[in-house]
């Protein structure tokens, strides 16, 4: 594996766009890594102090991501140094998808992804520039359709992704009219843990104690789909405090917490600081931890207090949760691997993915049920096929990186 990674991680990406703005000092890049399959796909993300290295590891993520969600593409990123919270930033988003248009037209689709919202900025900001959709350029490339085709596959992504959910068995609260975008990554964090604990252990999620870090629209959402499973939420991490409960707290109870966050962020009455929680949390007795903040934030140091507190299994809500320099498996990655279950976050956290692959397809069933299922099925394909080629609880994620870099490489 760790050979197949190299050759993986050091092979230069086929195309990099470099963007300078003209009315402030934004930079982006857009990094494909490969044009497999004739397109590439991956979101499009802003945050203060980005770099062309982190876009570039975000589209290998992506380009392995496809192994599992499909369609079988090459990965890509798109990547803005801007402050998301200076006022000007829908300008600087304007002039960029401006300017990568003809990319978004022939054979890269986006998304959303950090600090930029899929349906209130990419879908009306592309729209505005001719694309017909944030993915034209992926159906465009992959699967070259006639013009009858493209409507079809345009008006399936358009009103899948921004499908309010009706189905009372997947949404929080029906009346809140809350989209398949809003909840569907989180959803599969959740479906990979469930599906885990089916394969290795034979056993459901019922009284399985679970630490959160982030309260996103991933991290909230996961904890809501764990609950609902029987899982007890006993700790919650936050960028602006959180919370600390070792019986659990109700499903009643993550309910209300998804249903008042502000944003991405946690709202709650006796919240602990910030470093008051940081302080205690990652010693609290827990089988699961789902990492949905940040990239690159998980140490060896609180690695290590989870295990000894009995932690089973990490979902990981972020791309490469762990605090290592390198673009997938550093030393944190892999020491964990080798300690305990490690669900790697090309697998858990594929949902997004996996609807635009799904929703390119010829006659889809546009049923919440449908799309959902979808998404859980292919989770659930890819935590099998690691078992069947290794069934120990360890070793996890490096055994289905191998067998999704013997498709790339």
């Amino acid at each position: 594996m760790k050979e197949l990674l190299d050759k993986f991680e050091n092979k230069d990406p086929e195309i990099v766009f470099e963007w300078s703005d003209s009315e402030t000092d934004a930079k982006g890049w857009v990094v494909i890594n490969s044009l497999r399959g004739g397109a590439a796909g991956g979101g499009t993300r802003m945050r203060k102090g980005l770099d062309k290295r982190e876009v570039e590891s975000l589209a290998k993520t992506m380009e392995v991501k496809f192994t599992v969600s499909g369609p079988p593409i090459g990965g890509a990123k798109s990547g803005i140094n801007f402050d998301p919270n200076d006022p000007r930033k829908e300008g600087v988003l304007r002039r960029w998808y401006k300017a990568v248009r003809p990319l978004l037209k022939n054979y890269y689709g986006t998304g959303g992804d950090l600090n930029v919202d899929e349906i209130h900025e990419v879908i009306p900001m592309t729209e505005d520039e001719g694309i017909w959709h944030p993915q034209e350029g992926v159906f465009m490339g992959h699967y070259q359709p006639n013009e009858a085709q493209k409507i079809k596959k345009i008006s399936q992504l358009r009103n899948g992704v921004i499908k309010v959910i009706e189905d009372p068995k997947f949404s929080p609260d029906v009346e809140r009219k809350f989209v398949v975008a809003d909840m569907i990554t989180g959803y599969g964090v959740a479906e990979s843990v469930r599906h885990y604990y089916s394969t290795y252990h034979n056993n459901d999620l019922k009284g399985k104690k679970v630490i959160v870090q982030g309260w996103g629209n991933v991290g909230a959402a996961g904890a809501y789909y764990l609950a609902k499973e029987g899982a007890k939420i006993v700790g919650i991490i936050d960028r602006v405090g959180g919370l600390i409960n070792k019986d659990g707290f109700s499903f009643e109870e993550i309910k209300d917490l998804f249903l008042k966050k502000d944003g991405n962020k946690l709202v709650a009455d006796n919240m602990m600081s910030f470093d008051e929680v940081n302080e205690k949390i990652w010693s609290v007795p827990a089988d699961i931890f789902i990492p949905c903040a940040a990239s690159r934030l998980i140490t060896r140091d609180q690695i290590d207090q989870m295990i000894e507190n009995g932690m089973e299994v990490i979902s990981s809500g972020a791309n490469v949760p762990f605090a290592d320099s390198e673009i997938f498996f550093g030393p944190i990655a892999d020491y964990t691997d080798k300690q305990i279950s490690v669900i790697p976050d090309f697998i858990s956290n594929c949902g997004m993915a996996r609807v635009f692959g799904y929703l390119m397809q010829d006659d889809v069933a546009m049923t919440d049920e449908a799309i959902f299922s979808d998404t859980s099925v292919t989770i659930e394909k890819a935590i099998k096929a690691a078992h069947s080629t290794n069934s120990d609880t360890k070793n996890i994620a490096k055994t289905a990186f191998e067998i999704a870099l013997k498709k790339l490489v």
